[in-house]
């Protein structure tokens, strides 16, 4: 049975989610509370599944993936076995960033990052559409990114 979360536990989580490169003792600095309870708190954090990691967010443009592209698929038929399948497939494909499964006139939105439109058309036609039970996607060029990647309010 899991603890159920106090104030602090919200906001170590919030204070992470800000800047994951906090060590643990700003960290319990910050929270006010020992570096050990601190350590001994975010441990448990991470094993109860409230935190899942921690990463630098790599600026795509410097690494030459500033063109981001957004695909509806459609797959040929909807079945546990088709959606295994696919999923299987997709999660394995480096520059699917997200994959997601939609209600409504698509079956998956998958977010990609690629170097630019010549890269993606290669990648389209290569992989995207060799994907098992693809029947139609549809592409949408990101032109800005307004918002992405916002911290969770809670």
């Amino acid at each position: 049975m899991l603890e159920p979360l106090d104030r602090i536990d919200l906001k170590i989580m919030r204070l992470l989610q800000k800047n994951g490169r906090l060590s643990n003792a700003e960290l319990a600095e910050q929270v006010s509370i020992s570096a050990a309870t601190c350590h001994r708190r975010t441990q448990r954090l991470f094993k109860d599944g409230y935190l899942s990691g921690v990463r630098a967010m790599v600026a795509p443009s410097k690494v030459e993936r500033g063109a981001l592209v957004m695909v509806g698929v459609v797959l040929d038929r909807s079945t546990p076995e088709s959606f295994a399948d696919f999923e299987a497939a997709a999660a394995k494909l480096s520059f699917v960033l997200d994959c997601h499964l939609v209600a409504g006139d698509f079956d998956y939105f998958l977010k990609i990052r690629v170097r630019d439109m010549a890269d993606f058309n290669r990648i389209h036609g290569s992989q995207l559409i060799a994907l098992p039970g693809v029947r139609q996607t549809r592409t949408f060029f990101v032109m800005k990114e307004v918002v992405d990647n916002r911290a969770l309010e809670f």
